[in-house]
């Protein structure tokens, strides 16, 4: 937790995975966007719809500042979350919010880098749920791990901090 709150440590990186339409997705796709990245999962019942309908908004918040933004969805199931469950999965949340998958070790990999905890529970029952924790990662438009927001942050604080770090750009 020491490394998302005061930046300490590697967090992110480079990531290999797919997209919702089954495209082959890299880090270096969303080069020059700022990033919003949530890891989460499309069965969850109560957090992760919540967390992406307010990313949604916020996009939406932003007006023509949005283009300049890219929410990410990484799911940490990738058993249940195929790209084409993700297809009619992140189109409900923004039309630009982009879902990706991979195999169990592409994910278990990038969640690892992001310092992301997640456990399937009970590990052995079809009806499992996915513990994990969730933030909102935000990444620069070279890849930087900038810092996070909590689960639970509404709409209109998003975009607060997304247009004062995209202010901060044009003053570069």
């Amino acid at each position: 937790m020491d490394d998302l709150m005061w930046n300490r440590g590697p967090i992110g990186g480079p990531f290999a995975l797919i997209d919702h339409t089954g495209k082959p997705r890299t880090d270096e796709d969303f080069r020059g966007k700022l990033l919003l990245i949530y890891f989460g999962y499309s069965y969850c019942p109560d957090v992760c719809p919540t967390d992406l309908q307010q990313i949604g908004l916020a996009i939406d918040g932003l007006g023509a500042g949005a283009e300049a933004v890219q929410p990410i969805f990484i799911t940490l199931d990738p058993e249940r979350d195929t790209a084409a469950h993700l297809a009619g999965y992140v189109p409900l949340f923004h039309p630009r919010l982009i879902g990706l998958t991979g195999s169990a070790e592409q994910i278990r990999r990038v969640a690892l880098a992001f310092k992301v905890y997640y456990a399937k529970y009970p590990p052995d029952s079809p009806d499992y749920v996915i513990d994990h924790s969730s933030f909102v990662y935000l990444v620069d438009e070279a890849g930087k791990y900038i810092g996070f927001l909590p689960s639970g942050t509404a709409a209109d604080r998003i975009t607060e901090t997304i247009t004062l770090h995209l202010s901060d750009r044009t003053k570069r």
